[in-house]
């Protein structure tokens, strides 16, 4: 946490959940990671984990956000599958 306000002035929050609630209970802001690992599961590289160093894996991850940035950008529907409607 530290290392994250000094390299990058982020201020890093760890959620956690209540011992004393049982069942599904819903955590501020977890909706926001959890819509983002959804978005890059969709491709179809990051799906598995095929690469052998961090580093490719993050720009995989770069460029996927990247892509969908760009649709998005432009306007365009996104089509996650080859099926004709």
């Amino acid at each position: 946490m530290t290392w994250a306000r000094a390299a990058a002035g982020i201020v890093l929050e760890i959620v956690k959940r209540s011992d004393d609630v049982k069942g599904f209970q819903v955590l501020p802001r977890r909706w926001v990671v959890e819509r983002t690992f959804g978005w890059l599961v969709r491709s179809r590289r990051l799906a598995r984990d095929y690469e052998r160093l961090t580093s490719c894996s993050e720009t995989m991850i770069k460029i996927a956000m990247i892509r969908l940035m760009t649709i998005r950008l432009a306007g365009e529907q996104i089509r996650w599958s080859n099926r004709v409607m």
